[in-house]
């Protein structure tokens, strides 16, 4: 588990390694408000990395939420709440 936030970059790094694909990491420069569906991500991917977050961070977020966000920004913001929550528990 971490004690830290997490980056933009970092949570950019989990997804390209859920999605399986090297094309999703050409994505650079400010992405945090780019549509994960332009960025190429699907609900799978998202779920993927929502399992991923929960084993390598402890972070939980539903499959119901996940599917509902909409850019990089959002996913980061549900991310570093609840590491913020873990961090203040």
């Amino acid at each position: 588990m971490t004690n830290k936030l997490m980056t933009i970059e970092e949570l950019h790094g989990i997804l390209v390694s859920c999605a399986g694909g090297e094309e999703f990491a050409a994505a650079h420069g400010d992405i945090a408000e780019t549509s994960l569906n332009d960025l190429g991500y699907d609900s799978l991917a998202l779920i993927e990395t929502a399992a991923r977050l929960k084993v390598d961070h402890g972070v939980v977020i539903p499959d119901e939420q996940i599917t509902e966000v909409g850019t990089l920004g959002e996913l980061l913001g549900l991310v570093n709440d609840s590491l913020t929550a873990q961090l203040d528990g």
